[in-house]
């Protein structure tokens, strides 16, 4: 979450960058955080300072008791009752204005960085670089559904049946691809630096608080109410909780980590084209890349994952472009994220498989995420987190673009994990 001497330092810019994200009421709410702080900090002076009265009644009580003044020192003693009892109040008073505060401040979004373009939604991204080749594919190229079913690589209706919509079976030489992926996207997250983990795909509420999917996408998630646990939308949540409330110091940045895991979305889509087959599932394998950094060196981690990412899809030989998300189309955590997309000419659209973000200081303000500096002084870190990748819609890239007469050809990066040039 914001910090509050971001909030009083530039309240100008807070307000200009809430509003480009469309965060409604955003002035109205970031004074309203400065009034709950003020009483917080008014309710704490005033606290202090009849502590301090009562700790030097307290030495009055005592000389009292030497001189043989008992009456004098009885009433003193009401006195720090009375004290006492008004403390109390006063006491309550603070803790509300501290709850108060939290509360509003879980539900502002973090302020994107200049940037970031102004835009309402996805027409609106900023589109900064393309690459790979254009595939020629033969005449009446198929989708990637029919493809599936075409080579017997994916079962959709028997997902249906063993569980619902949007839970694909994947067969065969399907399987054989999902782990070759899997397991390329890890070595290659290795060779580049990254500490693999294997962490539990349900989290805690505090986990879920800490990265910011909770309470903002509460709604999205799986509940399993009975232990108030939650099934992961993606591995940045209990990977980066690895670090709440953690000071690291300024040598162990930037910590690097990737996580192999099953993501969960409850609120997936289920009609039209935008949703069919591999586009938008309730679960789905990806890769996820972490990185939790000092805010000077945060910009170069963040251009080094962009890289990686462009080099995986390189390697994957598929027709990819990169944009610079606007205002509107940004998640609530993010301050900047770049997607990347590839192309489907079967379908005839661009298919998200990468958003890779800097989250500035706001993940880690929640987590309480920090380091402690060359001179000793402790920081909030920078977090930053990207898919590397997303299986579906690269499954799905992959069938439709690598699709020849013969079969669909395998990129020469995974034919030492798939076992074969082809799948027929």
């Amino acid at each position: 979450m914001l910090t509050i001497r971001q909030i009083t330092d530039n309240l100008d810019g807070v307000v200009r960058g809430l509003e480009k994200k469309h965060f409604p009421q955003a002035r109205q709410a970031v004074e309203q955080v400065i009034q709950y702080n003020n009483a917080r900090k008014e309710a704490q002076a005033e606290l202090d300072a009849r502590l301090a009265t009562l700790k030097q009644k307290a030495k009055e009580i005592g000389q009292l008791m030497k001189q043989g003044l008992r009456d004098e020192a009885e009433k003193v003693k009401a006195e720090v009752t009375e004290t006492k009892a008004g403390n109390e109040a006063i006491e309550k008073r603070m803790v509300q204005a501290e709850k108060d505060l939290e509360a509003l401040l879980l539900t502002i979004p973090n302020v994107p960085y200049d940037i970031v373009p102004a835009g309402v939604g996805a027409d609106d991204n900023l589109v900064v670089k393309t690459g790979g080749e254009e595939i020629p594919l033969p005449k009446y190229a198929l989708p990637h559904w029919e493809l599936a079913k075409k080579y017997d690589l994916i079962d959709f209706d028997l997902g249906v049946k063993v569980t619902g919509a949007g839970f694909p079976v994947y067969k065969g030489w399907g399987a054989r691809l999902q782990r070759a992926l899997i397991n390329f996207f890890l070595d290659e997250a290795r060779a580049a630096g990254y500490t693999e983990i294997m962490p539990p795909t349900v989290v805690n509420a505090a986990s879920g608080y800490g990265t910011g999917q909770l309470p903002d996408k509460e709604g999205q998630m799986y509940h399993a109410e009975a232990d108030d646990l939650y099934l992961i939308p993606t591995a940045e949540v209990p990977v980066t909780n690895i670090y709440r409330d953690v000071i690291l110091s300024e040598d162990e940045l930037p910590v690097k980590c990737c996580a192999y895991t099953q993501c969960f979305r409850r609120e997936a889509g289920s009609y039209g084209k935008d949703v069919r087959g591999l586009n938008r599932l309730h679960e789905f394998s990806k890769i996820e890349i972490v990185r939790i950094d000092t805010p000077e060196h945060s910009n170069q981690s963040h251009q080094e994952m962009l890289a990686h990412v462009e080099g995986l899809l390189q390697k994957l030989e598929l027709p990819y472009r990169v944009l610079r998300l606007c205002g509107g189309d940004m998640s609530f955590t993010a301050a900047l994220c770049y997607d990347f997309e590839v192309y489907s000419e079967a379908q005839g659209r661009w298919l998200e498989v990468s958003s890779v973000s800097n989250f500035d200081t706001y993940q880690a303000n929640r987590l309480h995420c920090r380091y402690r500096d060359q001179d000793k002084k402790i920081r909030l870190c920078h977090t930053l987190n990207g898919s590397a990748l997303a299986l579906p819609r690269i499954v799905a890239a992959l069938l439709e673009n690598h699709q020849t007469p013969e079969g669909i050809r395998v990129p020469k990066a995974l034919q030492p994990y798939m076992g074969t040039d082809i799948i027929r």
